[in-house]
């Protein structure tokens, strides 16, 4: 029988109120073939359509056996990788407000924490102690109050807890951090560990990010081990989308006066000595750093703190837009 046989047309009819246009129909004899568009639901969502659909379709006149096949569209995401050189310059503050600010500004935004050594993303974006759980064998991001998902090695390990991989164990767990249900995600935001390891090798080569943010604080070290980084990505083919100088400025909250423990513009002439852009400044301040550390990145609210993320977003969605 078609589509448009009797049987065909009841089942329509009656499924019509439980997949709400979502499932295309074809009966042969008394067996039920259902297509089900699952475009833009959670797994669970997913499962309980199906299930309701299969249960009201074998309820069916002359229906004795039912098929049921989930499709959906896949978004095309874009990569955004976060690196630095060395650690302990800020990024993986950076990464999380960043996320935010991009999200806020209209994409659909997920976090993948890659620094697999040391993941902190669970405590930035305020889920510490959430467990990520899977669903076929896929990894589902854990859902954050700032409208930003989030898979992190920290979800999956005990809190505290040493993790001693040698490279590919590392590099296979970002491959599952990576290729989870993301579906709902336009852009992934990727805090990549410091260095040019296992990780970012792997990052590059499987997983292709459609660009690099580079964060740095202004001494001249930190801008060395930024200058490798950049080096890594650029050989790769992976374009730098721009250099963020962090820790550029201290406001004493007394005084007012400002002062440079690290230094002042090195980030942004490193930037124009290499002809990449450079994407703006991140004070050194107590409340930034606060906030963060309470999993209520600045970036989340209206505060002065969060202006300077909000501009690099937006260079970094200008950026999107172009290329």
């Amino acid at each position: 029988m078609t589509a448009s046989s009797p049987p065909a047309a009841a089942l329509d009819a009656l499924l019509a109120p439980v997949a709400a246009g979502r499932a295309t129909v074809r009966v042969t004899g008394d067996q039920a073939s259902i297509i089900l568009d699952v475009t833009g639901l959670p797994p669970a969502a997913r499962d309980a359509l199906e299930a309701d659909v299969r249960a009201a379709a074998l309820t069916a006149p002359g229906i004795a056996g039912v098929r049921v096949a989930q499709t959906s569209e896949r978004v095309a995401q874009r990569i955004i990788a976060v690196a630095s050189g060395k650690g302990g310059v800020g990024k993986s503050t950076l990464a999380a407000n960043l996320a935010i600010a991009l999200a806020r500004s209209g994409r659909k935004v997920g976090m993948v924490d890659a620094d697999i050594y040391g993941p902190s993303q669970p405590r930035l974006l305020g889920v510490d102690g959430i467990k990520a759980e899977a669903h076929d064998k896929k990894l589902v991001p854990v859902a954050t109050k700032l409208g930003v998902p989030l898979l992190s090695m920290g979800q999956l390990v005990p809190a505290g807890q040493a993790i001693a991989w040698r490279g590919p164990m590392a590099a296979g767990a970002l491959t599952q951090l990576v290729d989870a249900h993301w579906e709902m995600a336009d852009t992934l935001v990727v805090d990549m560990p410091p260095g040019t390891g296992d990780v970012q090798l792997t990052m590059i080569q499987k997983h292709r990010p459609a660009g690099a943010v580079i964060v740095s604080t202004p001494q001249d070290l930190a801008l060395i081990d930024a200058t490798r980084a950049i080096d890594l990505f650029v050989k790769a083919g992976v374009p730098i989308i721009g250099l963020v100088e962090n820790m550029a400025g201290y406001v004493c909250p007394h005084c007012g006066e400002t002062s440079d423990p690290f230094g002042n513009g090195g980030a942004e002439a490193q930037a124009k000595a290499l002809g990449i852009p450079f994407l703006g400044r991140i004070p050194l301040t107590l409340a930034i750093r606060s906030a963060s550390d309470a999993g209520t990145p600045p970036a989340a609210g209206n505060g002065a703190e969060a202006d300077p993320f909000k501009e690099i977003a937006a260079r970094v969605g200008d950026w999107l837009a172009r290329n």
